[in-house]
């Protein structure tokens, strides 16, 4: 039925590419809010990391309609995040277009709940095409520690939640050594599976 909903747009951005667009999600109250409580129940962690920016389109309404969903940590591209001295973290990134960055704050990971010593988070987004932002932003988080009160947390991503999955691009082969992959709608080429 999800399937129904999406719409493909072929040579865009770049001819050879065949976009997958997920906002006519976002045209049924009833079917927005139905995919948005499916999403939800695949995240393993109560803290979830989206990109901006269809990914926190469709992430953050998991905190009014999830139990198990608390906190949303965005992540922005440059300049797009306000900051104090020390709480930026800069990510690079390889994507199917080309390298980019994309940016987050400490401050939203501590804002969420942790687990003993440790910050569970899900990343999500729309669409997993290469992997190449969450494979990114999974290294890089996983690497990391943070601070709060005295005491020291490690950072560990316990899995990836996709609304749609490309499956020729073959990204969840690249995450699966990181941490599990679940997807909501799977498309090889440009049919359902």
């Amino acid at each position: 039925m999800y399937q129904d909903y999406l719409k493909f747009y072929p040579d865009f951005p770049i001819k050879g590419v065949n976009f997958v667009d997920v906002l006519p999600f976002m045209q049924d109250k009833e079917v927005f809010t139905a995919i948005t409580r499916d999403l939800g129940a695949l995240c393993a962690s109560p803290n979830v990391v989206a990109p901006e920016a269809r990914g926190f389109l469709f992430a953050s309404p998991m905190l009014a309609v999830c139990d198990n969903v608390k906190n949303i940590l965005t992540l922005r591209k440059k300049g797009k995040i306000p900051y104090a001295e020390g709480d930026l973290v800069q990510v690079n990134i390889l994507k199917e277009y080309g390298a980019d960055e994309v940016f987050f704050r400490r401050s939203d990971i501590l804002a969420g709940v942790p687990d003993g010593d440790t910050f569970r988070l899900t990343i999500f987004d729309d669409i997993l095409a290469t992997g190449g932002t969450a494979e990114g932003v999974a290294r890089a988080l996983n690497a990391m520690t943070v601070e709060k009160d005295g005491r020291t947390y490690r950072i560990e991503v316990t899995d990836f939640v996709f609304l749609v999955e490309l499956l020729d691009l073959k990204g969840a082969e690249r995450l699966t050594p990181i941490a599990p992959v679940k997807s909501l709608i799977r498309l090889a080429g440009t049919d359902e599976v």
